[in-house]
């Protein structure tokens, strides 16, 4: 690991951990972002508190904030649905920067983790050129990885 590698996972374990203080100490646990199993009945993701998680990540590398935005968020959903059903990764759509996609993972700590300990997904996490994002889970009991992910940076 390089001494920046080291200083970025610092950096982001500590923003982390700190979040998970707050919610602790105000009687909530872990943030439902980071530790909510997407394939529990009624569950939804908090995109605001997954994309600050990813801000957090940005900001270790100087790259700017995201900020939600519903239109890529409407574009994630269509994509997250698409690749659960078909089980391939559909190409970049009109307008995005970048585009992530994971499966297997049941929350998003652990689909965060894959994506910032992976060069290609690290590097687009941190693409200065995205200002905006939209982010989607979704559960299949029949489907081979159960839960996939689609992150859309625009």
């Amino acid at each position: 690991m390089t001494a920046s590698m080291s200083a970025s996972f610092r950096a982001v374990l500590t923003a982390i951990l700190l979040v998970s203080l707050a919610a602790c100490a105000s009687g909530g646990g872990l943030p439902t972002a980071l530790s909510q199993r997407m394939d529990a009945k009624g569950v939804t993701l908090d995109r605001a508190q997954a994309i600050a998680i990813i801000n957090q990540y940005r900001g270790t590398t100087g790259a700017p904030a995201l900020t939600e935005d519903p239109t890529l968020d409407a574009s994630a959903d269509t994509l997250v649905l698409q690749y659960t059903q078909s089980g391939t990764q559909l190409p970049k759509p009109a307008g995005a920067v970048e585009v992530r996609y994971s499966a297997g993972y049941y929350n998003f700590a652990e689909t965060f983790s894959g994506w910032r300990n992976s060069p290609a997904d690290s590097a687009a996490l941190t693409n200065a050129s995205a200002t905006r994002a939209g982010i989607a889970a979704h559960y299949d009991a029949g489907s081979p990885y159960g839960v996939y992910w689609v992150l859309v940076l625009g």
